[in-house]
């Protein structure tokens, strides 16, 4: 067959498949992203039948996927609410960091893959999934929930860690010195922080430069100069998700309101094709044999999760099933853990069994996430009828 015509086949019985698989993910009540994986599983290396034809194809819409999934969530943020997140937030986020970096690194040096593989592995298992955590708070109608601020406050202290830590795993990846390194941090550093002031004294400036009346002209701005600073982000070996995501950060009010109405079905179809792309290069034989090693990951790092949640809405003044709603809604993993793998495995510095881990481990996680958030509010009150049970803890406002 002629090249493009497979190409184009493979590429729209892929783009149908992944339809199927979401109309089904909404069915059930969960995220489509373990569905996604399991397709890109089914017909990648090692599947029931390898497409050959859409590579190239799926290589450059999974990058435009990253590039659209880290731009919209920029856009749920202000600058404003970025800085008063990180303030309220900031000692919730160091323990986060801390309880949930430390298993991954940890597994990953106990199964021989080195200072890279741990610092990859602590990426995977740190940052929660802030689409499957939002959308979850959403369905469940928890958006003017006392703890949901301070899920959101967490969640924003990790994308921020996100746009530090990106650039640093880039610097290693490409095996650049220590020098090299502190430069690239440093021009990473630089860049935040530059955007944030942008964005803070002359946010509608720059919404004001890609806002039109016309959705057409809207659109090709927007996506245009989300292409524009992603690429020159990459080139300064910042990383271009973390250019997309300051650049949603910079735009502001109706402008970023319209933006991702405009942006969304874009966004789906690429994030889509990214993760299954992800599944195309991960040998589904591979997963077995770290299987076991995923489980207790996962149940590790939920439960840290929970400690996290937990801990940050007890200190808000919030009362028990809250903190135990706050915790649950962190669990999920998703886009930015395959992503760092993504990154890692792009580059040949790790072995291939990481993908395998981390693919397992999202498989396991994106679907735990959204159960746990449902399950744990009745499960907590059912364990407080019990006889001999602590006594409920009123609420009081936060000081």
């Amino acid at each position: 067959m002629d090249p493009l015509a497979l190409a184009l086949v493979e590429l729209g019985a892929v783009v149908f498949c992944l339809g199927l698989l979401a109309r089904l993910a909404g069915r059930i009540g969960m995220s489509p992203i373990p569905l996604y994986l399991v397709g890109g599983l089914a017909f990648g290396a090692g599947g029931f039948v390898k497409l050959d034809g859409m590579h190239e194809f799926a290589h450059l819409s999974g990058e435009i996927g990253v590039i659209l999934l880290l731009l919209m969530l920029g856009l749920e943020y202000t600058a404003s609410e970025l800085v008063t997140g990180l303030r309220r937030s900031w000692q919730a986020g160091v323990m986060d960091f801390v309880l949930n970096f430390i298993p991954g690194a940890g597994l990953a040096v106990l199964l021989g893959w080195g200072l890279v593989g741990a610092i990859v592995m602590g990426g995977v298992t740190y940052i929660s999934s802030s689409g499957i955590a939002a959308k979850v708070i959403t369905d469940l109608g928890r958006i003017g929930n006392r703890e949901t601020p301070v899920v959101l406050s967490i969640l924003v202290f990790e994308d921020l860690a996100m746009a530090i830590y990106l650039p640093i795993l880039t610097a290693i990846l490409a095996g650049v010195g220590f020098l090299g390194g502190l430069q690239t941090v440093g021009i990473a550093l630089a860049v935040v922080t530059v955007v944030l002031i942008i964005a803070l004294k002359h946010g509608h400036r720059v919404s004001q430069a890609v806002h039109s009346e016309n959705s057409e002209v809207f659109l090709l701005n927007v996506l245009g100069l989300a292409l524009l600073v992603a690429g020159i982000a990459s080139a300064l070996q910042v990383s271009a998700a973390v250019g997309a995501f300051m650049l949603g950060i910079a735009i502001s009010g109706a402008t970023a309101h319209n933006a991702t109405r405009i942006l969304e079905p874009l966004r789906d179809l690429f994030a889509a094709i990214f993760f299954v792309a992800f599944g195309l290069n991960t040998d589904p034989t591979s997963i077995p044999p770290v299987l076991g090693w995923a489980l207790v990951l996962a149940v590790l790092t939920s439960a840290t999760k929970m400690v996290t949640g937990f801990w940050a809405a007890k200190r808000a003044g919030i009362a028990v099933p809250g903190r135990f709603r706050a915790g649950a809604a962190l669990i999920a993993r998703g886009e930015f853990s395959i992503v760092i793998a993504g990154l890692a495995v792009a580059s040949g510095a790790v072995p291939d069994e990481l993908a395998a881990l981390a693919t397992a481990y999202v498989l396991i996680m994106a679907i735990l996430g959204p159960l746990a958030a449902r399950f744990v509010e009745p499960v907590v009150k059912a364990l407080r009828k019990t006889p001999g049970a602590p006594p409920r803890t009123p609420e009081r406002a936060p000081a």
